[in-house]
């Protein structure tokens, strides 16, 4: 690889730069014997670091226009209290850019237990003002602060006596001066290279408003149960709000035998019943034992015979039980504090009556496990 007619050095290398390059490259090195010589015509200075001189720039500019951020922090707990106080909804509003941060923003404070939503400011002056109700707040974002659709919108969002939260760059803009709270978050300079494109004070808005968003959900007393309650298809809530009811099998797909059962007859319900296991009972379905898996590899070591051998012999007395009240994370945690295995756990009530069986694969599907 060297220079073109024009001198010009192309920072392409051939298979190195196409998609598995690295492995290709993994391959030179690892199957040196002794040591790998690498030859070269090209020296440090011809390589091109523009781009990850760009790169550092705007990350160094981002990582300002966040610290400048904190010089609000005090004032931003008690700004809050201005929309902690009230009882409506926010309503976030913002024109391009801004409107696209103003939309995340609005995602993460409904979700954090602060209902919210998104408003177009052009689409509000041709009748969406009608989703503002009384009691709601306006946060209006907008860097320039002078943003035309959102300046229209203003005297009626006054007239109606909405408290209005602008974020904006800069204090003395009409908006700023016009909002009921100002957040201010004005950076330095954009880390576009022409300090034009909204970049770092994108990076700004954003981070007041999930700062706004995690005031407000500490100050609400928003908890773990309460992030689940709003995110059921999530990992977490699957984790918080899936109950051992919600898996366990039940009626007749539990194996069950009584207490007076030959072990023959417990393996062929192990074998009809597909759990690994099955729970033996007394005449009123009280649990009196379980006999699994392991029980069986046990008893084949040490019983000749096990056509004569009754299951209450060599069964498990007072297994690991739950309740089917219980939370289905915390079968999953039982089961692997203990190593019960694959066979699970059997569920039963206060009195210790049976009631059914939760399974490793059960909880493998509903993604607790």
């Amino acid at each position: 690889y060297g220079r073109d007619k024009d001198g010009r050095l192309a920072m392409r290398f051939g298979p190195l730069s196409a998609e598995g390059g690295e492995r290709r490259l993994n391959v030179l090195i690892t199957r040196a014997k002794k040591r790998c010589v690498v030859f070269s015509g090209i020296s440090g200075d011809d390589i091109d670091t523009t781009v990850v001189e760009e790169l550092s720039n705007e990350i160094e500019t981002k990582e300002s226009a966040l610290a400048s951020l904190k010089r609000a922090e005090t004032a931003l707990a008690f700004k809050t209290a201005d929309v902690v106080e009230n009882k409506g909804r926010v309503v976030v509003t913002g024109m391009g850019k801004s409107g696209h941060v103003g939309g995340k923003i609005a995602s993460t404070l409904a979700s954090t237990g602060t209902p919210a939503f998104f408003m177009h400011p052009g689409e509000a002056s041709h009748g969406d003002l009608g989703m503002i109700t009384a009691g709601d707040v306006v946060i209006a974002i907008s860097n320039s602060g002078e943003s035309d659709e959102i300046l229209k919108i203003l005297p009626q969002l006054k007239r109606r006596g909405t408290p209005i939260i602008a974020i904006t760059g800069r204090a003395s803009s009409t908006l700023a001066e016009a909002a009921t709270v100002h957040l201010d978050a004005a950076v330095e300079k954009e880390a576009c290279p022409l300090n034009l494109a909204p970049t770092a004070s994108t990076t700004a808005t954003l981070a007041l408003g999930d700062a706004l968003a995690v005031a407000l959900l500490d100050a609400r007393g928003f908890g773990e149960e309460d992030y689940a309650m709003h995110h059921p298809g999530g990992s977490l809530g699957r984790r918080l709000l899936m109950h051992v009811s919600d898996v366990m099998v039940t009626g007749d797909r539990v194996p069950k035998v009584r207490l007076d059962a030959s072990l023959p007859a417990a393996i062929v319900e192990m074998s009809k019943k597909g759990l690994g296991m099955t729970a033996v009972v007394d005449d009123q379905d009280m649990l009196v034992g379980v006999f699994s898996d392991g029980d069986l590899r046990r008893t084949l070591e040490t019983h000749d015979n096990i056509r004569t051998t009754p299951v209450a012999e060599v069964m498990t007395r007072s297994p690991k039980t739950i309740g089917a009240n219980k939370l289905a994370v915390e079968a999953a945690e039982l089961i692997q504090r203990h190593r019960i295995g694959a066979s699970g756990l059997l569920v039963v009530d206060e009195t210790g009556k049976l009631q059914g069986a939760v399974h490793v694969l059960e909880l493998m599907r509903a993604g607790v496990l």
